[in-house]
């Protein structure tokens, strides 16, 4: 009995001592939630897509607003992403006082006038681009006159007193030496008519003009290309036509701009590669006749040279007329703020 007793204490004992030695468990302690991982830097805000604005746009009848004829055109189907709002004037100083004023945010106007309006406006009005080379010819009933000199004592019927057409025949004729007397038309359709009914038997016109008055008067002739006489005198390209911007829209609106200056663009590739089709949108917008803007348009020089493109032959063009008026752009030559 005292064997049992003994055998049964020393398997409690062994007992007892297997469940000390255990190392006791750890508790469990609650771990804290982990932050979501944070940047040093804040995000960009989302730019919202820009959606078009509305921009009042001047053209001009004759090459510098034919190339707008497209455009007009989509802006009125509702196909473009800017509202653009048309005028289309028969002078530029029906432009010019509402694109000093507000009432017209861009506009087609002779590259002498932009850069005159530039320094009239100290800065406030600049150029996007030339769309317009030289147009200007001499037309004559009879077969007198082969060289600017054969102009010396002659009177010329003569449109676009005021733009670069007045500032480049005033060129010629005082580097040739020549004597001659212009009549200022109002405008070209005034002077285009005044020459189709033989009141003058030497004009001064540009394209579409031109084709227009030699269509219905027979017995005019082209007898000088006055883009040729201008580069055998100067050397340089006549830049006649192009694009003022309110500096203050631009600056507001740059990317309704930048917009304008694609649609622009398109449209004057359209122009040059779609006579006919252009011409039909041509005379729908009061710009020329259709017949005679199709058959006009390979020698209108519609372009589109804009940035780094036109700066450098619009500053040779201004640099010949300020030398030989500087009241002729206004004084002074733009300075680099002038070209966008």
């Amino acid at each position: 009995m005292k064997k049992l007793l003994s055998l049964i204490l020393a398997l409690v004992m062994i007992m007892a001592f297997s469940a000390c030695s255990e190392e006791p468990e750890e508790p469990i302690v609650p771990t804290e939630p982990e932050e979501p991982a944070t940047s040093s830097e804040p995000e960009a805000p989302v730019e919202p897509e820009f959606s078009g604005t509305e921009i009042k746009v001047g053209m001009l009848k004759g090459p510098t607003g034919m190339g707008a004829a497209w455009l007009m055109e989509q802006s009125e189907l509702g196909l473009t992403l800017n509202s653009y709002e048309f005028t289309v004037a028969g002078a530029a100083d029906e432009i010019t006082g509402q694109l000093i004023q507000g009432g017209i945010d861009i506009a087609a106007l002779p590259t002498n006038a932009i850069s005159a309006l530039y320094n009239k406006t100290e800065g406030k009005i600049v150029c996007l681009g030339v769309n317009t080379l030289g147009v200007l010819y001499i037309l004559e009933n009879g077969e007198t006159i082969s060289t600017i000199a054969d102009l010396n004592g002659k009177t010329i019927l003569a449109s676009g007193k005021g733009s670069t057409a007045e500032s480049v025949i005033n060129h010629l004729l005082a580097e040739n030496g020549v004597d001659a007397e212009i009549y200022w038309a109002s405008e070209h359709t005034e002077a285009a008519t005044l020459a189709i009914t033989g009141e003058y038997d030497i004009v001064m016109l540009p394209e579409p003009f031109v084709t227009n008055v030699m269509t219905k008067n027979e017995n005019l002739r082209v007898a000088l290309n006055l883009s040729e006489e201008w580069n055998k005198l100067t050397g340089e390209v006549l830049t006649m036509g192009g694009i003022a911007v309110r500096r203050e829209f631009l600056e507001q609106n740059p990317k309704a701009v930048a917009e304008f200056v694609k649609d622009y663009g398109m449209s004057i590739a359209f122009t040059n590669e779609n006579p006919a089709e252009s011409g039909v949108l041509i005379e729908k917008f009061g710009i020329a006749a259709a017949s005679v803007a199709e058959s006009a348009i390979p020698r209108c020089n519609i372009v589109w040279l804009s940035g780094e493109d036109y700066k450098p032959v619009l500053k040779n063009f201004l640099g010949v007329l300020f030398e030989a008026n500087p009241a002729s752009i206004g004084g002074n030559l733009p300075d680099e703020d002038f070209y966008c």
